[in-house]
């Protein structure tokens, strides 16, 4: 059955609070969104369009048209205009999204991502994936990838200084993963869906993926909530700092909350 369609939505009606505390935090930061926009946004445009059109498929009406129908179903569900998509050879299962100016966004999957997943679930990474353009997050993934590249080519002194504004950003990456996870739970409309490609990215392989229980990674999930006492909690926060984003068992948990909350049921509601 074809994805609800919520025109008019806006961000703001399911982003996450802690993403929405986060890029407030971020906003105070001067000069981010000017470095980015108008100095580093014309060149990376060109060259990252040049690197994707070069050596990955552009997915579309005449090449993979099934895996284009998901795509432009979920952007007609979240009511955005349809990015460019490609596929890349590549034998790590991921996707991201690329945005600097809004001119020319794209998303990209990894083949091996499209390999472990079933259709509902590619549909939820790819609603996931155009929750980071729904949401403008375009500007500041930029920032952090940029100072992930650069960082081993500081002097002390600025590596010092960008470590303090990569570890900001990795907590803003953090936040914003997870509105992104209630993008594809809109799409989906079934936050098992979501869950399910948490666990697969977890530990999933096309050759056994079929056989994981989703309800035992689900009861992990709840075994590391409750795991608060001695030195777990400095643990937990130790292994978080330096993540881009929050651990899968989380996410699980936080989308499978948020599918049961009064706000995702009002918000269903009003687009029916």
């Amino acid at each position: 059955m074809p994805a609800a369609a919520y025109r008019g939505l806006t961000a703001d009606q399911f982003r996450h609070p802690r993403d929405r505390q986060a890029t407030a935090a971020l906003k105070h930061l001067p000069g981010l969104d000017v470095l980015v926009r108008t100095i580093l946004g014309s060149l990376a445009e060109q060259a990252f369009y040049l690197e994707n059109i070069g050596s990955s498929l552009r997915i579309s009406e005449q090449q993979l048209p099934d895996l284009y129908a998901l795509h432009t179903e979920a952007c007609r569900c979240l009511d955005i205009d349809p990015p460019h998509l490609y596929l890349k050879q590549h034998s790590i299962p991921n996707a991201y999204t690329f945005a600097m100016r809004g001119k020319q966004p794209f998303v990209v999957l990894h083949t091996a991502l499209v390999e472990l997943l079933t259709p509902a679930e590619l549909q939820a990474v790819l609603a996931h994936e155009l929750g980071h353009l729904k949401c403008e997050h375009g500007v500041y993934l930029t920032i952090a990838n940029l100072l992930l590249l650069a960082t081993s080519q500081l002097s002390p002194w600025g590596l010092l200084l960008a470590q303090g504004l990569q570890t900001q950003l990795f907590q803003w990456l953090r936040c914003a993963e997870l509105s992104c996870d209630r993008a594809a739970l809109l799409v989906t409309q079934d936050a098992r869906v979501v869950a399910s490609v948490l666990m697969k990215l977890c530990g999933g392989s096309p050759q056994w993926s079929d056989r994981l229980n989703l309800d035992a990674f689900i009861a992990q999930a709840q075994q590391y909530d409750s795991a608060d006492q001695g030195w777990h909690t400095l643990f937990k926060e130790l292994q978080a700092s330096q993540l881009t984003h929050p651990l899968p068992v989380l996410r699980a948990r936080e989308i499978l909350d948020w599918a049961e909350s009064q706000q995702y049921y009002q918000l269903r509601q009003a687009f029916q």
